[in-house]
Formats: C-alpha cells, sequence, structure tokens
C-alpha cells in the first residue's frame, strides 16, 4: 500500500516505493535491450549505450511522440514533472509500453526553492536522492568541460600577456590577441550563488593570472550542456564543442575553443555523459534522464538521444520541456525538433487552479512562505480570468500544428466549479481536456489523461515551424515576440541592435536557430505581470551567440544567468540519518 501523498511529504513517499523497485536488469529485459546496451551504475541506475541501441533498432518505426508543457507558472512551479510520471504510469496501466524522458535536476533548485524535478506525491522518478544529488555525473563532467575552456582562455591571456611573439612562438603558441573586454564565456558552478555573478580575477601578481572582470554562470546555462541536449553522436558533439566561442580578438574576430586547442580535451570530460541515464517511475515505467533544466535561460529540453532511444524502444516517448509554452514549449517546437528532424504527435498543456487564480487576479504565492488565503475557498471568477493565459497557450501549440491536450494537474483542494470552468473554457478554445489526479492516486488518477492523449496522438497534425531559417534574426524575434508572447513588437538595447545587424550580415550567424532567454514567470519579459499583458513591448538588453549549440540567445529584459539563493532555501530541512544513511527532506 502506498503512502498517502496528503499526509507525506515526497522524499517519505520516495523512500518506501524505493522498496519495490526493480533493478536495472529487469527494466532492460523489459525494453528489450541487449545486456551490453546496459551499463548498470548500481543496481537501479543505467546508462544505456546509444549507439548500440539506435545502430540495433535504427530501421525500427518510432513510437508516438508527446511533449509535456505547462501554462505560465507560479513561482512554486506547475507540476510538468510530476504530470509527465503521471501520464507514463497512466499509459502504462493502459498497457501501453511506455518511456518518459525528463532533465536532469540542477543542484541550484534542489538546495534552494524548486526542489528536483523528480516530480511528486504518487508520480516520481525514483530513486530520489541519486536523482537529485548529481546521478551518474553528468553535470559534473559538463562543469570540468566547460571550465576547462575558461582555464584555456584564462592561461592563454596570461602567457600572451608577459610573453614577446618570438617567446611565444618558441613554446609553441600563437598569439591570438584576445581583447579581454570581450569574453563571452564565464565559469559556471551547479548552485544559486548571486555572489559570483561579477568578479575580479588575476589578482596578485603577472604569475596570478591576467586581472579582468569574470563571473558565474549556473552550470546548466553552459553552451556546453545545451551541446548534449542537441547532439547526435559523439562526432557531432565533438564538431559542436570545437565552435564554442569564448572570446573575441581585438579586431573583432571571434576566438574559439578550437583556436586554444582544447575542444578535444573538453570533449573528453563528456563522453561517458552523452550515454543517457535509466531510470523508473514508482510503478516501474522506465525513464530516460538526460541533459539539464532551466528553458528562460537555457534551451531547457531532455536530450535528442534520449527522445530517439524512446521513440524506438517504446509506442510512447512522453518527453518534458521546461517551464511554460511560451518558452519551453516554443525551443521544442523550433529548435530542438529542427535539429532532430522528430515531429511531434501531441502536446500536453499542464494547468493547475493555484496558477489560473494566480493569473486571474489572486496574489502571488511565495516559495517558502503559507499559501495566501485567497488560494483556501472557491473563486471561480479568478479561474475564468486566469484562463486567459491557458487559451493563449492553447493557442501557440496550435501554431505549431500541433494537437493540444489540457491537463488539469488537480490538488484535493480544487473544487468542482472550477474545474468545470476550466474544461469549458479550453474546450472552447479547441483543445481536448483531461482532469488528471496522478499526485494523488498515481496512475490510476492519470487513465483521463492517458486516454486523452492516445486519442490526440492518433489524430493527424499539420506540424510546422515558426519561422525558416532564412528569416532574418530580429524578424525571428519577432515574431516570437508577438506571435508566442503576444508583444506589441520588440526594442532593442544600444549594444544588443548592434550586435544584431552584424549577425545579420554574418552567413554562418544568420543560419544559427534563436534561443530566447526571458523570465519564466510572465508571457512578458516582467514576471510580474500576469495573465496576458496588453501593451508592452520585448526589451532584448543583449545577444549572445552559441556557435557550437547551433543559436544565438536573445536575452530579454533583468533576468540572470546565475540565479540566486533565496532566505529560506531547501538545504535548511535536507539532512541526512546517520544511522541509515538516507536523506531526508529533499523534494
Amino acid at each position: 500500500m502506498a503512502l498517502d501523498p496528503t499526509k507525506h511529504a515526497d522524499w517519505e513517499i520516495a523512500q518506501d516505493s524505493e522498496r519495490n523497485m526493480k533493478t536495472v536488469y529487469q527494466l532492460g529485459e523489459e525494453l528489450g535491450l541487449k545486456k551490453e546496451e546496459l551499463l548498470p551504475h548500481g543496481h537501479y541506475i543505467a546508462k544505456l549505450d546509444f549507439n548500440a541501441i539506435l545502430s540495433r533498432l535504427g530501421s525500427k518505426p518510432d513510437g508516438k511522440y508527446v511533449d509535456v508543457t505547462a501554462i505560465t507558472p507560479t513561482p512554486l512551479g506547475e507540476g510538468k514533472s510530476t504530470t509527465t510520471m503521471g501520464l507514463t504510469q497512466g499509459l502504462g496501466k493502459r498497457g501501453k509500453k511506455v518511456i518518459a524522458a525528463i532533465r536532469q535536476p540542477s543542484g541550484g533548485p534542489t538546495m534552494n526553492i524548486k526542489g528536483s524535478a523528480a516530480g511528486g506525491g504518487l508520480s516520481q522518478c525514483i530513486p530520489l536522492t541519486p536523482f537529485s544529488l548529481g546521478l551518474t555525473g553528468d553535470i559534473n563532467a559538463i562543469m570540468n568541460s566547460h571550465n576547462l575552456g575558461m582555464v584555456a582562455l584564462t592561461s592563454r591571456m596570461q602567457h600572451e600577456f608577459n610573453y614577446s611573439d618570438e617567446q611565444l612562438a618558441k613554446r609553441n603558441l600563437k598569439r591570438l590577441d584576445i581583447d579581454p573586454r570581450n569574453v563571452q564565456m564565464k565559469w559556471i558552478m551547479d548552485f544559486c550563488a548571486q555572489s559570483l555573478r561579477n568578479i575580479v580575477i588575476g589578482l596578485g601578481d603577472k604569475n596570478d593570472g591576467f586581472m579582468m572582470n569574470s563571473g558565474f554562470a549556473i552550470a546548466v546555462s553552459s553552451e556546453v550542456m545545451a551541446i548534449l541536449s542537441v547532439a547526435t553522436d559523439l562526432k557531432d558533439m565533438r564538431e559542436r564543442m570545437g565552435k564554442i566561442v569564448v572570446a573575441y580578438d581585438k579586431k573583432g574576430n571571434p576566438v574559439t575553443t578550437e583556436d586554444l586547442e582544447v575542444a578535444g580535451a573538453m570533449t573528453a570530460w563528456m563522453v561517458e555523459a552523452l550515454n543517457p541515464n535509466l531510470m523508473q517511475t514508482i510503478e516501474g515505467q522506465p525513464v530516460l534522464v538526460h541533459a539539464g533544466p532551466f528553458a528562460n535561460i537555457a534551451i531547457g529540453q531532455s536530450s535528442i538521444i534520449a527522445d530517439r532511444i524512446g521513440l524506438k524502444l517504446g509506442d510512447y516517448n512522453i518527453t518534458e520541456s521546461g517551464f511554460a509554452a511560451d518558452i519551453g514549449f516554443e525551443k521544442f517546437w523550433n529548435l530542438k525538433c529542427r535539429f532532430s528532424g522528430l515531429k511531434p504527435n501531441a502536446a500536453v498543456l499542464v494547468a493547475t487552479i493555484r496558477a489560473l487564480k494566480c493569473h486571474g487576479g489572486a496574489p502571488i504565492p511565495v516559495p517558502g512562505k503559507p499559501l495566501p488565503q485567497e488560494y483556501q475557498g472557491e473563486n471561480v471568477g479568478w479561474v475564468e480570468k486566469g484562463c486567459e493565459n491557458l487559451t493563449h497557450l492553447i493557442n501557440v501549440i496550435k501554431k505549431a500544428g500541433i494537437n493540444p491536450v489540457v491537463c488539469i494537474n488537480a490538488f484535493y483542494t480544487d473544487t468542482d466549479n472550477e474545474i468545470k470552468a476550466v474544461r469549458r473554457m479550453a474546450e472552447a478554445a479547441g483543445a481536448r481536456v483531461a482532469l488528471s489526479k496522478h499526485w494523488q492516486y498515481g496512475g490510476e488518477g492519470g487513465l483521463e489523461l492517458a486516454d486523452a492523449v492516445v486519442d490526440a496522438c492518433n489524430e493527424e497534425n499539420d506540424f510546422k515551424f515558426l519561422y525558416d531559417l532564412s528569416t532574418p534574426l530580429r524578424k525571428r524575434i519577432e515574431l516570437i515576440a508577438t506571435e508566442v508572447y503576444g508583444a506589441d513588437g520588440v526594442e532593442y538595447s544600444a549594444e544588443a541592435l548592434t550586435k544584431a545587424k552584424k549577425m545579420e550580415q554574418d552567413p554562418e550567424t544568420a543560419k544559427l536557430g534563436t534561443c530566447m532567454v526571458k523570465t519564466h514567470l510572465s508571457l512578458s519579459d516582467n514576471p510580474n505581470l500576469k495573465g496576458v499583458p496588453k501593451g508592452w513591448k520585448l526589451h532584448i538588453r543583449d545577444i549572445l551567440t552559441y556557435n557550437g549549440a547551433g543559436f544565438v540567445v536573445p536575452v530579454a529584459g533583468a533576468i540572470k544567468l546565475m540565479p540566486g539563493t533565496a532566505s529560506d532555501p531547501a538545504y535548511r530541512r535536507i539532512d541526512v540519518d546517520t544511522t541509515t544513511g538516507k536523506v531526508k527532506g529533499l523534494f
């Protein structure tokens, strides 16, 4: 008998469920994997040899491809990972061979306010502790790879400053003449550390490095993580790693990791990380965990490799995109699907009554504080007003030609009248609607959602991109701003405008995709504007180039690439049982 999620914390439910886990050998046998394709990390987690699997199953038809996204969330989240697990469990209850593909959590939110993104209640990915605390080391490999690139850059700058051309030649080095005012990369770490956003490095004498401004970003925002998300194999990854632009020289020419002769060593750190990780739901369905979160400041998708494996091994592959449909789904649609060539069959748009009330006028919830009293009672008016956000994002999915399924991610405190209002308005907008109680009841609670997804997948769709790669950069940004976010237009800082014009004149840069950076808490670039804001323009303050990943990165509003730790972070409640060695307090 599973623990009651209304009475027990997620970590307690996970640990109780872990007593009945399948071994990776059982999961591998059920998936039809060969022994050598399974690379165990203990009894309950494994990496998968993607090359061997895809080589053997390359001619096998793909299963159905479903993306899970959401309405604009509150700071407490909408439960996409929970829904991904619940839908996977529900399809399993219906006898479908189903595989989920989710992203590895970052240590930043795990130790901060958002939790580890393993799901919740009776719809979780387990075992929870290794999932939340580093898994098989992919993010650690990304940090080492990325920071090695910074080591190569900063040491080269020191040597070029200290030595003449003749002295450099004796050391088999060519002067790159790097401009210290035009360094593109920062260091990375996998925590939210606002005090490291802006630092000065190289203090001391000439042997202590080149003194300049620098800083840290969070690990999952690294271009190396983006490359892990979109790479198709090791050869592709190696080529992409060599194209990473770390800085520009004093004439404005890019300096790459290949120029620094570090791209090969950076790739060496990533060889094992290229293999996806195999885990399971509480009910024993397989879950592929690969690549990272933060679709607001990164691509925020489970990897193309994981999805390709899932589509070959299962009848249904349920993949997850970060944050809301204006960010995560837009990148799934126009970047990930373009790079992979895969065509989705349906998209699930997750909504909670809580978030709809927030968009309809209720006070914004604050993580770490009790939910405001206004959320305790029925308020159909707030829900109906909040459905403007839901309807807007239904229409975004329909613009991609995909069949949308609205999942009302039920809380046991929701009322029948509030649920009826959401169902009525979502159906009027042209979406299928399913009430799902997977958090409370697991797969049994997700059966209505599973049935709706099966129906949506059986319909033909007309999938199409929002823009062609021939579309000029500023026009693409305008299309995303107006057609996806609902802005009246776009305005640029002087620096961003100069960069945009230069990129449009460069035939190589002009072919790159467009990966927006924007707050996840609003359709606009202002996190405090809820619902569907009117009468605003998207402000682009900077544009970065991720040449290796294959996209340019317009940065909107005041968003940072290194989040901050809140005053009441999760680490205050995480501890270890010194008798059993089990970690408690994770969520």
